[in-house]
């Protein structure tokens, strides 16, 4: 079933939107809810609320690509319970250690024009990551997005943690640059 017939489902109100969307991409969804939480149980319970949010968010909205949209969704659900577990034990895990990494690099906030400094912030991130070779783009994203921690890096593309931090290294240090050349205050 594709994605519009997905998202068609929805529209009509019709339960089987959820069971096509857990066929198609629960497996996905699991997986980025494990990889920030390293919990089973609430990544289940993230992958749930995903489809709860789908259903109540579909309509009004039409998402094109529904993956991308909802793979937002699980990110999105999973960190803000990371962050509420993390505010009660003060650890904060890979979630913790990915942003830090990445604060050297990472614009100053100013209250004017937020929106659209967001916005050519977003351009600037995807004008970088297409500037990537393909291995290294996996790896920043992997570490970045999905928040994996450079072990698993390293096992997931046979390279050794040195190497993967080296190069997590060298990549926050050329968006830094690209982010300096393009005006961002860092």
């Amino acid at each position: 079933m594709t994605d519009e017939a997905i998202v068609g489902l929805y529209w009509e109100r019709s339960e089987k939107a959820i069971e096509e969307t857990e066929k198609h991409y629960g497996r996905y969804f699991h997986a980025i809810a494990y990889g920030i939480l390293r919990d089973g149980e609430d990544a289940n319970e993230i992958v749930n609320d995903t489809y709860l949010k789908a259903w109540n968010t579909i309509p009004p909205s039409r998402p094109s690509p529904l993956k991308a949209f909802l793979g937002r969704i699980t990110r999105q659900l999973s960190l803000n319970r990371l962050e509420q577990e993390t505010a009660q034990k003060r650890g904060g895990g890979q979630y913790r250690l990915a942003l830090e990494e990445l604060e050297e690099c990472i614009p100053a906030k100013n209250g004017d024009g937020e929106w659209a400094d967001r916005l050519a912030l977003t351009g600037l991130l995807n004008r970088f990551l297409r500037s990537l070779p393909e291995e290294q783009r996996y790896v920043f994203i992997r570490r970045y997005w999905y928040l994996d921690p450079v072990a698993e890096i390293a096992a997931g593309t046979g390279a050794g943690e040195s190497k993967i931090k080296s190069q997590l290294a060298r990549m926050r240090a050329k968006l830094r640059r690209q982010l300096e050349k393009e005006g961002f205050a860092v």
